[in-house]
């Protein structure tokens, strides 16, 4: 087989492509708008990288060789798809268009924060799927970021790694909760928790979701010489209001996500007698995905179902 040529012009290839259409190389030079010389250099040159004549006279003036006549179709699509690499991307249409969107996200996320999304993303994209994975211990969505199994992860963190995008979501107070009707709630106000009182009650909390991650309240307690007492530790966070109902426990956590849990179950809050900052919540995703339209279109949803949420 013959060794390929180091450097094949793609021009070359597009004369080649007009020459066997056309048939006729005064024409080539027009559409190009090349001297007629210049067209017929590249036909010998063409002719001496093929070995095959490609053009030669007939009867009405010039037509293709058979070895000219098989090179048209591998010419046209060496084109087509050379100019499909340079095409801006067309806008994401996503009433019409079936995607499967990856985002990961903490069980303690707002409850109403994740239905309200799904219910946008499958009014926007009814035939697109979604894919909601736990975010836990050990889940490297870092790494699942950069390699696309995962398009987008949503949760809270102090620092957030710098090489990724984000745009935050929304802030939630914090605050902590219990049963309305155990011995500590019956005799203390809404507003008359202490900080020795707060530091010496049982406390429920997630487990770490990272290894060697103690979660925004340790750590801000620890920044404050702080320390409280943690009886319970959780994997299920979505189980922990109930656990409050048969318990002594605390919770602290985000007021929007207590909100939810009251509604239905006797559960008293209490304003925290430590300054916690907000929860902020976030939205990550990677630079590979940035310029994608149906990821700009997935982050304006999740934006959505952020602001959409009851203060």
């Amino acid at each position: 087989m013959a060794a390929l040529p180091q450097h094949l012009d793609l021009h070359l290839i597009r004369i080649l492509y007009l020459l066997l259409v056309e048939k006729n190389v005064s024409r080539v030079a027009l559409k190009l708008n090349q001297p007629q010389p210049s067209i017929s250099a590249s036909l010998r040159k063409l002719r001496e990288l093929t070995g095959d004549p490609l053009l030669v006279r007939g009867a009405r003036g010039m037509v293709p060789t058979q070895h000219g006549e098989s090179l048209l179709a591998p010419a046209k699509r060496i084109l087509d798809e050379t100019e499909n690499l340079f095409l801006k991307k067309q806008p994401f249409q996503p009433q019409n268009e079936a995607r499967t969107f990856h985002i990961a996200a903490p069980d303690y996320l707002d409850s109403q924060f994740l239905p309200n999304l799904v219910a946008l993303l499958r009014r926007g994209s009814p035939n697109s799927r979604v894919k909601i994975h736990s975010l836990g211990p050990g889940v490297d969505y870092v790494r699942l970021l950069s390699d696309g199994d995962m398009d987008l992860v949503i949760a809270n963190w102090d620092e957030p790694p710098a090489h990724l995008h984000m745009s935050k979501l929304f802030e939630d107070p914090i605050i902590c909760v219990m049963r309305a009707d155990c011995p500590y709630a019956l005799r203390t106000a809404s507003d008359a928790m202490t900080l020795n009182d707060y530091l010496a009650l049982p406390h429920v909390a997630p487990t770490q979701m990272l290894p060697g991650y103690q979660g925004v309240i340790d750590t801000y307690l620890e920044t404050q010489g702080l320390q409280r007492n943690v009886a319970v530790e959780s994997a299920y966070f979505g189980l922990i209001p109930y656990m409050l109902t048969q318990t002594d426990l605390v919770l602290t956590t985000g007021r929007q996500f207590v909100r939810f849990y009251e509604r239905s179950m006797p559960l008293k809050s209490f304003a925290v007698p430590v300054k916690f900052p907000a929860m902020r919540f976030y939205q990550l995703w990677h630079e590979r995905v940035h310029q994608a339209p149906e990821h700009k279109w997935l982050r304006e949803q999740v934006a959505a179902a952020a602001k959409s949420l009851v203060k």
